[in-house]
């Protein structure tokens, strides 16, 4: 059994060697560990930094092309070179490396496909309250959308089999840990938390420049998961509340009508009318949306059976 360790990297070399003293160099349960970086276009030298600390692979982007990208070109390479479980941490030091048997353990024992470290969000000092609020948002929203039970969805400190690896598909460029938690959830893929310790924050977050820029690609991001995995639902309950609008406005004008002093009141027959008539557009996008999702899980079918092909037949040369 191979396990490789794989760390995201932008303009890291402040930090990464302090991270990857922490990593272990042996794992219960596996034969071999394995460590890979991801240089996602950095202008120091954060892949000299990772060689001279002992990296077995190193993965080169010529440009930043963003985490999630970074992430998904880790776990292509991680899959080529033949694991059998791979583990994702950050650069900064955030995740403790001594819990990462804790995180491969439920995989190897068949419990879990993806196992997701828990941290201790009301005990970490360095997160503000805005910040905390945000993480159980993001965590509600995609246990909804994926139907899982994960108490730290934003988390990048986890554990994935090599079958749930390849089924993973990452459609944002900001980050990965919301939307493959729920690609997960929707291919009834087996998700479990973990509790774990953090380190002391070493630097600013890279994804958090502002709480305001925080919090408008969290809600971008919240809203284009249910966009994309929950069509149906979505759009039925916002579809509802115009229908629920219009059918007051309606109602308000047929009291008045009744009573003989319906003159006046033509603008809640105009506002039904809207109402229902967007509402009833609403209802027809779920229901498109939802052929659209149904379609998407039949190509994520399709193409996790290339992977396999592909990856098979780079295993037997």
């Amino acid at each position: 059994m191979k396990l490789i360790i794989q760390i995201p990297c932008l303009n890291e070399a402040e930090t990464l060697a302090i991270a990857l003293a922490e990593l272990p160099r042996e794992v219960v349960g596996f034969d071999s560990v394995e460590w890979l970086i991801i240089d996602d276009g950095s202008t120091d030298n954060t892949a000299e930094v990772a060689r001279q600390s002992g990296v077995h692979h190193v993965v080169r982007h010529p440009v930043n092309r963003g985490l999630a990208v970074g992430f998904m070109s880790g776990l292509d390479a991680c899959l080529s070179l033949g694991a059998d479980v791979i583990v994702n941490t950050d650069a900064d030091n955030q995740y403790c490396g001594a819990d990462i048997p804790k995180l491969t353990a439920p995989v190897l024992a068949h419990e879990a496909d993806i196992v997701i470290g828990a941290r201790p969000i009301d005990e970490t000092e360095h997160f503000s309250w805005i910040k905390k609020k945000l993480q159980r948002l993001g965590s509600w929203a995609v246990r909804v959308a994926s139907k899982t039970d994960v108490a730290d969805a934003p988390s990048g400190f986890r554990a994935m089999s090599r079958e749930a690896a390849m089924r993973l598909n990452v459609f944002n460029a900001y980050t990965y840990t919301l939307e493959t938690i729920i690609q997960a959830g929707q291919s009834n893929l087996t998700i479990v938390s973990v509790p774990i310790r953090t380190n002391g924050d070493l630097r600013p977050s890279r994804l958090v420049k502002s709480i305001s820029s925080y919090v408008k690609r969290s809600l971008v991001t919240i809203l284009r998961v249910f966009v994309i995995y929950r069509p149906l639902a979505l759009f039925f309950y916002v579809g509802s509340v115009f229908w629920l609008i219009g059918l007051a406005a309606g109602a308000r004008f047929l009291y008045y009508y009744l009573d003989h002093s319906g003159e006046g009141h033509v603008q809640s027959v105009i506002l039904a009318s809207l109402c229902v008539t967007l509402g009833m557009l609403l209802y027809m996008m779920g229901l498109i949306g939802d052929l659209i999702a149904t379609n998407r899980k039949l190509m994520e079918n399709i193409n996790t059976r290339l992977k396999k092909m592909s990856y098979d037949r780079r295993d037997r040369d």
